[in-house]
């Protein structure tokens, strides 16, 4: 049997190799080596453009809507944040696109760090645009770990347990639930950090990167959903 088709998310960006400096579909090489590690077949998907969305889910057995840079707030109807990078505005409609189609199809989908924040707002919630100015603090940017409590009955209770500790630099933070988005992992200040899209095979998004570390189980659950 053939191993299933995971897409995972990409950037489009121009990048340099040899003589030559080329527009190119860029993502880190440890989203492919998670997903190939727990048996599947990675697939990068380029942010061509929105229309391709459903076509790509038709094709796939689960996406992982992946990390980086942050969504343009005005997508979710706050003000331009200039502290934040410049907006990527070809992935963010893709993303938000993919997403939505994704749900509809019932299609196995693990969201980490940016790619949470698109779930959320893809199900008509919104985001803190700079989170530092609510919580009084930088340190969820730090780069180190930190605790998170997880709710045990959950779907990513039961993958990882009450507790987890996990590394999740972010300045943008989920402030309202997307509709049928359950909270299930908080930091010590209560920001949340994981989200599962109930009555959904499965539908996970975690604040941090769990496809950097050695502990595989997440891609393992998304990989294990999509098998009969």
């Amino acid at each position: 049997m053939s191993p299933p088709l995971i897409g995972i998310t990409a950037y489009l960006e121009a990048a340099r190799w040899s003589d030559w400096v080329k527009e190119a579909v860029l993502s880190p090489a440890s989203y492919a080596r998670a997903v190939e590690k727990a048996g599947g077949a990675p697939v990068l998907l380029p942010p061509l453009g929105p229309g391709g969305a459903d076509a790509y889910v038709r094709g796939l057995s689960g996406v992982i809507l992946a990390d980086g840079g942050e969504l343009d707030p005005t997508l979710y109807g706050a003000a331009p944040e200039d502290r934040a990078g410049a907006p990527q505005p070809h992935r963010d409609r893709f993303e938000l696109a993919l997403a939505r189609a994704a749900v509809r199809a019932g299609l196995p989908l693990l969201a980490t760090g940016r790619g949470m924040h698109v779930l959320n707002v893809a199900q008509g919630g919104d985001l803190i645009p700079w989170l530092p100015d609510v919580v009084g603090h930088d340190r969820h940017a730090a780069p180190g770990p930190h605790l998170v409590r997880i709710g045990a009955s959950s779907g990513l209770g039961r993958v990882l347990g009450d507790r987890a500790e996990v590394t999740a630099p972010h300045r943008q933070a989920i402030r309202r639930l997307g509709g049928g988005l359950l909270a299930v992992a908080w930091a010590d200040d209560q920001v949340v950090e994981g989200v599962e899209l109930q009555g959904h095979r499965f539908g996970l998004g975690v604040q941090w990167h769990p496809e950097r570390t050695g502990d595989n189980r997440l891609v393992e659950a998304l990989l294990g959903a999509v098998r009969p």
